[in-house]
């Protein structure tokens, strides 16, 4: 075989191996798994910093170049180092970040599938410009330069921001001493009254089972909180701990610490995911609450679905140990007559402070305190 023919196939079989390689990639199934991704990075469009940085035109950034962003001092070092984001550089830091970049503050473990990694970056790849340099456009003649200004069409003003109007019926700073703000809305009281109490009192309508909440903890949770709730990093654990509180070290996690099952539900549905909160429906809160159950053997059945209607029928494990603050009820907050009581532990008081600035009691007076002493 002459060597003309070699080189002629040899770049064929390469050719057609980057071809299937990118033909085997995937972005839709890339932008599944990017869901594990999203509580600290956005991308798209208006993307924005969150707790890491946002990734648009990731490929061929330097490591730790976003001027908007603060990054671990490691991330910093390693551009300097010449580290700069590409295809293989980024598939081995998404296989290991800590074994890329030592001391990056970046806490997930990894995406240990190949697949996965692949189709993460041919996701990221629609949102990033093409490496090489656009061509330089060519200068118009003065002409033309003129007609294309002239045919340029200019941005409409963006309307200047209005104050929301003020409810019927209630005119804006109405009954305010300072003639400031107005009387919330219905709705909007209705959004910021999402506590719940432990007797479900403040529950919303929904459902979710635990089968549910599985998918929805891994495409959520597993990457900071662990696949089973074991914590990964410095990241909370959720799960075990049982017969841990009375140790040196307890390991106080949902299953062995909390007392209540609002709580969870309440706590996943205000600040769950990381760094994309209230993202989770009523139902998706409801079965990933249930997951957290499952993960905690609380709950045994995968079937089980958590609601309104049954969510009163979870005990948490340690809810027995706690009691009811009853420090009013007790002596020392306990004063028949208030005013005595004060007075003479006034007295007492002045008393002492005086010893220490070394004034008589004489010189305080029996009705008046002295101005130097008193806290």
């Amino acid at each position: 075989m002459s060597r003309f023919l070699r080189t002629c196939l040899t770049a064929l079989a390469t050719g057609l191996v980057l071809t299937t390689a990118a033909a085997a990639s995937d972005p839709e199934a890339g932008a599944a798994v990017f869901r594990k991704c999203q509580a600290c990075h956005a991308v798209g469009e208006g993307a924005q910093n969150r707790v890491g940085p946002q990734l648009n035109d990731l490929f061929g950034r330097t490591a730790g170049g976003l001027e908007d962003y603060r990054y671990s001092p490691a991330m910093v070092k390693a551009g300097e180092d010449g580290l700069v984001w590409n295809e293989e550089s980024l598939a081995a830091y998404l296989a290991s970040p800590r074994g890329v970049v030592k001391g990056t503050k970046m806490a997930f473990a990894g995406l240990k599938a190949e697949a996965d990694r692949d189709n993460v970056l041919a996701y990221l790849a629609t949102f990033s410009s093409a490496e090489a340099p656009a061509a330089e456009a060519e200068t118009p003649e003065p002409a033309e330069a003129e007609t294309a200004q002239a045919e340029m069409v200019q941005p409409e003003p963006a309307p200047a921001a209005t104050a929301p109007a003020a409810p019927e019926g209630a005119a804006a700073g109405d009954g305010l001493v300072l003639k400031l703000g107005r009387e919330a809305t219905a709705e909007e009281v209705a959004a910021w009254d999402i506590d719940i109490r432990p007797d479900g009192l403040g529950l919303p309508d929904g459902r979710g089972t635990v089968a549910d909440g599985m998918f929805i903890y891994d495409d959520n949770c597993a990457a900071c909180h662990g696949d089973f709730g074991e914590g990964i990093g410095r990241w909370p654990v959720l799960a075990g701990g049982q017969g841990t509180l009375t140790h040196d070290r307890p390991n106080k996690t949902v299953g062995s610490y909390w007392p209540y099952l609002s709580t969870v539900y309440d706590y996943v549905r205000r600040t769950m995911p990381f760094g994309n909160a209230r993202s989770l429906s009523d139902d998706e809160v409801y079965a990933l609450t249930a997951y957290i159950l499952y993960l905690n053997d609380i709950v045994v059945d995968e079937d089980f679905e958590l609601s309104k209607d049954t969510f009163a029928t979870i005990e948490m494990p340690n809810e027995p140990n706690f009691k009811d603050d009853d420090r009013p009820e007790e002596a020392h907050y306990t004063k028949d007559e208030p005013c005595m009581t004060d007075c003479v532990a006034g007295k007492a008081e002045i008393k002492m402070h005086a010893a220490v600035l070394d004034v008589t009691p004489e010189d305080t007076g029996d009705n008046e305190a002295p101005a130097v002493g008193i806290e």
